[in-house]
């Protein structure tokens, strides 16, 4: 894998300038309010009509950032550029809030799928009105983790799939379709408020976890029934919450990827996407700790003398600000690359690297936390005040190293990768398909 260069702000166009100040704008004045409003709700009080969470979603939706990651013309070519202005706005989204970041990529999952797997039927259907909604009224979310199923449905590259036992959501065959008989976990991230779902469902006549399709189920359909949202320590703005599906029917052309051979190759490809974007949300949340840190060390006096005067201080500013830069470097040279090899012309579709995507949402998720440690000791007792900037990115930055995969799970994966493909530059289809 060879990794573009990140850019620094002086590389911008004035369309990526704009773009970049009106994210940040945005994050500014709409998200990081609404954040800290929903942070102080009650799990129900959160979902209820009024909330700050749809104004927040239909703003990002009016300014059409739901389409910048369906970009691709006519003829499935990619705009070179497109990363560019992806990984500005997902990083001033992450600044801005977490959890309304992670509720604006979640939603994003369902729709993008359908346009890189769906049919015309299900691009009329379910892609296009997604497209034009600018008021929030269509909502996604990636039904992926169970009650006996976490970071583990990750790692279907295993040796061993019946070590995964069986999945809490089933698929039988039924004439034009498939019925979902079971539930998704507690943890399935804007749930409570999801218009449509992406699902995984195994097999029901199957003993493991690679036999699975992946559907979009809209989530009014007859036999789908949602759990209360819960009380989290974290990434609160975006609530969580169960899925029951109660004999529910998947018509065929709702079915992404049937079961087969190419599942494993599509969930490893989609890990490799999600994990690229979810890196960028990492570096804002890292950068907005930094931020705070440093401008708590400028003004705050003790002894006389502002604290960013003290050695200590300054070495704990500058390291937290040497690991914001190396993350963001490195978070957007494998979005670049991952794209690029993903939804770029003349891509197999399949090009991403797994052991690179994976390293750099661990990497940056792991910044994170360490980043938003040192703001709270930095800021002392006022880093610990409930309800304080500070104390909001610490909650959420530990929630990243488990949200949309733990760390030690990911890692794993991205080391079975190196072990066993490091020698190569590339993959294609005939190489995945054999790794499995």
């Amino acid at each position: 894998m060879t990794l573009a260069p990140a850019f620094d702000l002086s590389e911008l166009s004035d369309e990526e300038q704009l773009a970049r100040r009106e994210a940040h704008r945005v994050a500014e004045e709409v998200l990081r309010p609404a954040a800290q409003a929903l942070d102080a709700m009650s799990p129900s009080e959160r979902v209820a009509s009024g909330s700050p969470f749809f104004a927040a979603m239909a703003t990002l939706k009016s300014l059409g950032y739901h389409r910048l990651f369906v970009s691709a013309d006519s003829a499935g070519r990619e705009d070179p550029a497109a990363w560019r202005v992806r990984s500005l706005v997902v990083e001033e989204l992450g600044w801005g809030s977490l959890g309304l970041a992670t509720a604006f990529l979640v939603d994003m999952l369902p729709f993008v799928s359908v346009a890189r797997f769906g049919t015309d039927e299900l691009r009329a259907e379910l892609l296009q009105p997604w497209l034009e909604d600018e008021v929030a009224s269509w909502h996604g979310c990636w039904a992926i983790t169970e009650p006996d199923h976490g970071s583990d449905y990750l790692g279907l590259r295993d040796d061993d799939p019946g070590s995964f036992g069986r999945s809490g959501l089933l698929a039988t065959r039924s004439e034009g379709g498939w019925v979902l008989r079971g539930q998704k976990s507690a943890w399935v991230s804007s749930a409570p408020v999801a218009t449509h779902a992406a699902v995984h469902a195994q097999v029901a006549s199957e003993r493991d976890l690679h036999h699975s399709l992946f559907a979009v189920v809209p989530l009014d359909d007859p036999g789908v029934r949602r759990g209360p949202p819960v009380a989290m320590l974290g990434v609160r703005d975006d609530p969580q919450g169960e899925l029951f599906f109660d004999e529910v029917f998947v018509p065929d052309h709702r079915v992404l990827v049937p079961p087969g051979p190419l599942y494993p190759v599509f969930g490893d490809q989609l890990l490799c996407m999600t994990s690229s974007i979810i890196a960028l949300a990492a570096v804002g949340v890292a950068r907005a700790a930094f931020e705070e840190a440093l401008a708590y060390a400028r003004s705050r006096v003790q002894g006389g003398r502002v604290i960013a005067s003290h050695k200590n201080i300054q070495l704990t500013l500058y390291g937290m600000f040497e690991r914001v830069e190396t993350a963001r470097a490195y978070a957007r040279a494998v979005l670049a690359h991952t794209f690029r090899n993903v939804l770029g012309a003349g891509s197999s579709g399949t090009g991403a690297s797994p052991r690179h995507t994976r390293t750099s949402q661990v990497y940056c998720k792991r910044v994170a936390f360490e980043v938003a440690h040192d703001a709270v000791q930095v800021c002392g007792a006022s880093g610990l005040v409930q309800g304080t900037l500070v104390e909001r990115l610490f909650r959420d930055a530990r929630s990243l190293l488990i949200e949309d995969g733990t760390v030690e799970v990911l890692g794993l994966d991205a080391a079975r990768d190196l072990v066993g493909n490091y020698e190569h530059d590339h993959y294609d289809v005939e190489e995945m398909m054999q790794r499995w």
